[in-house]
């Protein structure tokens, strides 16, 4: 995480960047109570992993001063900066709310357009004692026509350990996604080369099949409750690929338990049943 603190009009931003985080990421964890710097933090999980960030924030908060408590202009001109308090947009005298003014009014009249620190925090060390990796566990109900050898996906279940959801419709989406490219990586998706010039032969989607509605017909995920504090201050782990790794091994188990047949290769066709 790669934090840029933001005083740019009555709001402070937090962006994050790190391996593997999208814009929607991104904005939901921003969403859950970290967007608000130097501001009140209910959240105790955001809290705690704003403190970690504290020199950072005491790095913005000292620029801000300065600038505020020099500025003859100010309402806090002369003040001490230890009697400066940051919250809610405004900066104000500890005990005087209303002596004080806005970032707004501070930035305009300082001709300036923002005030901003960059920091990191990379989270604690790797506990040698505790795993911190999401986990899942795939079941899948299939049929197996025993005269055509074609395989149909009945129903499919996916249960995460994922620590805090910070965001469920974001969850939810990536957890089914999954699910359906497992699918089609099990009985489907399938490149095939010509040999000779190394060109991919049905690089179109009439030759190369992906599921549809028909194929997918009743997919549920479910999540653990539960935060992960060992990991990370938010409790927050990974629902990246295990979402997909599981359902073509589930499929195959799936498929040896109606047929008897071990498939070792993918996707598993009518050939490598009948």
């Amino acid at each position: 995480m790669n934090p840029v603190y933001d005083f740019a009009g009555q709001v402070s931003f937090v962006t994050g960047a790190s391996s593997g985080m999208g814009l929607a990421t991104a904005r939901a964890f921003a969403a859950s109570g970290a967007a608000v710097a130097l501001a009140d933090i209910d959240d105790k999980a955001v809290h705690a992993a704003a403190e970690r960030l504290a020199d950072d924030g005491h790095q913005v908060l000292a620029l801000v001063c300065d600038v505020t408590v020099e500025d003859r202009e100010s309402p806090l001109y002369g003040v001490r900066e230890d009697d400066v308090i940051v919250r809610g947009g405004r900066l104000h005298v500890k005990n005087d709310p209303a002596r004080g003014e806005s970032y707004q009014r501070l930035l305009a009249r300082n001709n300036r357009s923002h005030l901003e620190v960059r920091g990191s925090y990379g989270g604690p060390s790797r506990p040698e004692r505790h795993s911190i990796s999401a986990y899942n566990a795939t079941f899948a109900e299939v049929a197996v026509d025993a005269t055509l050898g074609l395989v149909r996906v009945r129903r499919m279940l996916g249960v995460y350990d994922a620590g805090r959801i910070i965001s469920p419709k974001l969850a939810e989406s990536q957890a089914i996604g999954g699910i359906v490219g497992g699918i089609g990586q099990a009985l489907l998706e399938h490149t095939v080369t010509d040999h000779r010039d190394g060109r991919i032969t049905n690089a179109n989607l009439a030759d190369y099949l992906v599921p549809v509605n028909a194929d997918v017909p009743d997919v549920k995920a479910i999540y653990l409750n539960g935060e992960d504090p060992d990991g990370n201050a938010l409790g927050v782990k990974g629902l990246g690929e295990v979402v997909l790794v599981g359902v073509a091994p589930a499929i195959a188990n799936a498929v040896f338990n109606a047929t008897g047949r071990r498939i070792r290769e993918l996707p598993i066709n009518a050939e490598a049943l009948l």
